[in-house]
């Protein structure tokens, strides 16, 4: 896997990444914890919204980026987004109201919008070989994962010394650094030809090609089971560790390195049980591990049967193990739906669709916690990780199942 790191080209790409995400993770705990210094036990809504507004952008934009991204220059272009990036990061600890919150989360999110399909783009015509590419592809997925853990991890002890504001600090350090990453190196023109035809049939390409392919609709309903997972995590922990449990702001970034923890294991793990393994079972596996797991911890709230801070910990490690195992073959399946002309636009839609699931369980996990209390939060979520897991079986049949659909 780390072989691809020779390349020098990717290599720096790669490191653009890799800092924009220790960036990102850390503007996820400060947001957080803005939210509640705003709002109080309502951060749940004002994070859930807050998300949302984050989904819509990335829906919005994502396909519209991808649809003219071998139209613009790419190494301008991804330094622009990430000089955008910056700015509203350091803009943030200086709000005042929620609502401003919402409009510069907007400006940021689209900006993140536009840069991941470029980025994502850009990889192919760096590394040719299918091998590689795969390698790749896999490297990005553990960066995300580690990303997980060490973002929280980076807080925690920053939040020894500093007040959670400085975390934006990071934020705009890690932004400017992807750019000067990706301005040192020399990125190619775009193989694939633009595609024709007006602004709706190039921005619905990749959408229509996507939901053609059955394994691909597939992956959308884990998409949503896993988003159903994550949203509970990212909206409602804050909730979770502040009111209910009545802890300080140390202990929720170490509660979501128990969910980046998870992540890590399955990482490492998955790479070798993959090997001689389909991705169907492993990611229909997976998704029941997280319906049961948010069930669990339901009960053990609602009852208070276990003690809810080490029940809670360990029941963001079982999620993470789930979300990760769920989501990590995504890339394979797109791999193997595509080819050199159509690839980019399908991990624009997945990057869309996908969205528009966390869209709605952000939504929903914020607007129930905050309506109905935490145990609402999380059956709701089984719920629809278990919707997801129904769609998935049916949707992406075995070989056996379509022979007999055929006869």
């Amino acid at each position: 896997m780390m072989s691809v790191l020779k390349n020098r080209a990717y290599r720096h790409m790669f490191g653009a990444q890799v800092v924009a995400l220790i960036g990102t993770g850390l503007l996820t705990v400060a947001l957080g914890l803005l939210a509640y210094d705003l709002a109080g036990p309502n951060a749940g809504v004002v994070l859930g919204t807050a998300l949302a507004i984050k989904m819509i952008a990335y829906i919005g934009v994502g396909p519209i980026a991808n649809a003219f991204a071998d139209r613009l220059p790419r190494r301008p272009l991804l330094v622009s987004l990430d000089l955008i990036r910056a700015t509203i990061a350091l803009l943030l600890p200086f709000v005042s109201e929620v609502w401003q919150i919402y409009i510069l989360i907007f400006v940021l999110q689209s900006a993140s919008a536009a840069f991941t399909p470029t980025f994502q783009a850009t990889i192919p015509d760096l590394l040719p070989d299918e091998k590689d590419y795969t390698r790749a592809l896999s490297l990005a997925r553990l960066a995300y994962d580690l990303e997980s853990l060490a973002s929280p991890v980076i807080a925690a002890a920053l939040l020894t010394v500093i007040s959670f504001n400085l975390l934006f600090v990071g934020t705009v350090a890690g932004f400017l650094l992807s750019a000067a990453l990706v301005v040192s190196v020399a990125l190619p023109r775009p193989k694939t030809k633009p595609r024709e035809g007006g602004m709706v049939d190039r921005t619905t390409y990749g959408l229509r090609l996507y939901l053609k392919t059955p394994r691909l609709r597939a992956l959308l309903a884990f998409s949503l089971s896993a988003a159903a997972a994550g949203a509970f995590v990212f909206v409602n922990n804050v909730v979770y560790v502040r009111t209910l449990l009545g802890k300080g702001e140390n202990d929720v970034p170490v509660s979501l390195a128990a969910f980046g923890t998870g992540s890590i294991v399955a990482a490492l793990v998955l790479p070798k049980l993959l090997g001689d393994r389909e991705d169907r079972p492993v990611m229909l596996v997976a998704t029941l591990l997280m319906v049961i797991t948010l069930t669990g911890m339901a009960v053990v709230t609602g009852f208070h049967l276990l003690p809810l801070w080490p029940s809670l910990v360990v029941g963001l490690f079982i999620l993470g193990i789930g979300y990760c195992a769920a989501q990590l073959p995504s890339g394979r399946l797109i791999r193997r739906s595509g080819d050199e002309e159509t690839l980019s636009a399908l991990f624009a839609a997945q990057f869309a669709l996908s969205h528009a699931c966390w869209l709605v369980t952000y939504s929903l996990s914020g607007w129930i916690g905050a309506a109905f209390g935490l145990v609402a939060a999380l059956l709701a979520m089984a719920g629809l990780a278990l919707i997801g897991f129904v769609f998935a079986l049916w949707l992406w049949p075995t070989e056996g199942q379509l022979a007999k659909r055929k006869t």
